[in-house]
């Protein structure tokens, strides 16, 4: 279920987490299609009866797939509806702490980082944690920067 949010709102709420995604799986076919749109085929990713012989026992997500994923977590998680456009911004920072199996499902946990008044808007900082669903610590972590536009 998605919260609704004023982006308004968000400047007395900053050091508190705002929302968690609702979990997506990451299926291999989901790989597969990244590693063709990106051209890397390394066979962790890609070659499931090689990596059952990895460390990891499987085939696992590319760290840049659970990056890509930050516009899916945060759609499926927030309605800004007093915005008029919002734009990617850039990241301060990103850690892939742990893999992502396939089938695996990841979700994201929102902290508001920081909160900028901009001319016609404001820049929102977020802190992001992306979880695995039974994982014992995060697969990603990033500060991730939005601009939204009135």
């Amino acid at each position: 279920m998605k919260t609704d949010l004023k982006i308004r709102d968000l400047e007395n709420r900053v050091g508190q987490e705002i929302a968690v995604s609702p979990w997506v799986e990451i299926a291999q076919d989901r790989i597969d299609l990244f590693a063709k749109a990106t051209e890397d085929f390394q066979w962790i990713h890609v070659d499931p009866a090689k990596a059952k012989q990895s460390p990891f026992g499987s085939t696992i997500a590319h760290g840049f797939l659970t990056l890509s994923m930050l516009p899916k977590l945060t759609e499926s998680t927030f309605v800004f509806s007093d915005r008029k456009m919002g734009v990617n911004y850039g990241l301060n920072r990103v850690r892939f702490t742990a893999p992502v199996p396939a089938g695996a499902k990841i979700r994201g946990r929102f902290t508001l980082a920081k909160f900028e008044k901009l001319d016609g808007g404001v820049q929102t900082t977020w802190s992001v944690t992306v979880e695995r669903e039974g994982g014992d610590k995060p697969v990603m972590v990033a500060e991730s920067i939005s601009r939204h536009y009135f």
